[in-house]
């Protein structure tokens, strides 16, 4: 037996979200990727682009490693021509470093620029970089203002509520960001004490959509097209980030944006096409890391794609246990030929 969701959901809904422009860019149905580091690099965005989405965003990329230009950066940087436009995350806490790295990506053909003031790591938190700039509001000021300079490509901000919930100054620099010329705000609704505890706070995000005339787009905890809907209502904003609501499920984007334009909404991949779907994206990261870092690095995503699979518990612990790609590969293909050879009556169980 194996358990999946396949839904087809009822009858078309009125329209609930319109066009927006970023500079020259018309993103049709804003439904957006979230940047998620170790997750949306190149092989996971092509996939949730060929589906349909919005807009993707590359993975956070530190300024200071873009311009010495590390490995890991360009593998960051790395983009299929079906994302176009791309929009390239940002984050660094010194103004003219974020401008020389702003400068690189525009040259390298990004057609949107991100600053990132919204990730809550320790790490980048303690670089005074991410959402510890929303702590210090004149530095934040500076840096927008010295990326928005430097290129003649829009920029956009993404960021939290604010530090904790005794500061909650989102508005605050939204204000400040507008009138820096950023073109387009994203608020994940936590603060950056909350971490990812807790639920998103979608009705927030309305004060700073009364405070400015750019597109505010709504982020955090959007899992589903019910959520995507009340997400939008909650918060009045332009359109909806998603995150780790498409984990394991590359398709979601494009169902919630049938589902918000009122068209019908697709199902689920088939069984047969979700193992297609995980041996073309395993195949894709070993593409670009190489055979060691692309086994490691896609052990999350075969978690994520089998999660509720009949045995999936067991193939995950035995998966990563492995550390050949070929040996993977087969693996993948006696999990789910298993599947697929169980009773119908079985797979609608």
């Amino acid at each position: 037996m194996w358990k999946r969701a396949n839904l087809r959901y009822g009858p078309p809904a009125m329209t609930l979200i319109s066009p927006i422009q970023i500079g020259p860019n018309r993103i049709d149905v804003p439904v957006i990727l979230a940047p998620m580091t170790g997750v949306t690099d190149m092989p996971f965005r092509t996939l949730v682009r060929r589906f349909g989405a919005g807009l993707t965003v590359t993975e956070m990329i530190a300024s200071e490693a873009m311009i010495r230009e590390t490995r890991q950066s360009i593998q960051k940087a790395a983009w299929h021509p079906s994302e176009e436009p791309v929009s390239m995350q940002l984050a660094g806490c010194e103004p003219q470093r974020m401008a020389e790295a702003a400068k690189l990506n525009e040259q390298k053909g990004a057609a949107i620029i991100d600053i990132n003031m919204g990730c809550p790591v320790k790490k980048v938190v303690n670089g005074h970089a991410g959402s510890s700039l929303m702590r210090d509001l004149p530095l934040a000021t500076q840096l927008i203002r010295a990326t928005v300079k430097a290129v003649k490509l829009p920029v956009t901000l993404k960021m939290r509520m604010g530090w904790d919930h005794n500061s909650l100054n989102a508005p605050e620099l939204a204000r400040i960001a507008e009138a820096e010329g950023v073109q387009l705000i994203t608020v994940h609704g936590r603060t950056r004490c909350q971490l990812y505890s807790g639920t998103a706070d979608w009705a927030f995000v309305r004060k700073v959509k009364n405070a400015v005339q750019l597109p505010v787009i709504v982020n955090g905890d959007i899992c589903s097209i019910e959520d995507a809907r009340a997400a939008l209502a909650q918060s009045g904003a332009d359109g909806v980030m998603i995150g780790r609501g498409a984990y394991g499920r590359p398709w979601l984007l494009a169902q919630v944006m049938a589902a918000l334009t009122g068209r019908p909404v697709p199902a689920d991949p088939s069984l047969a096409e979700q193992h297609a779907l995980v041996k073309e994206h395993y195949g894709l990261m070993l593409d670009l890391y190489g055979e060691l870092n692309g086994v490691n690095l896609a052990r999350k995503h075969l978690g994520w794609y089998t999660k509720g699979l009949h045995d999936s518990a067991q193939f995950r612990h035995a998966v990563n246990q492995v550390t050949s790609s070929s040996a993977v590969l087969a693996m993948i293909d006696r999990f789910y030929e298993a599947l697929l050879r169980a009773p119908v009556l079985d797979q609608a169980a």
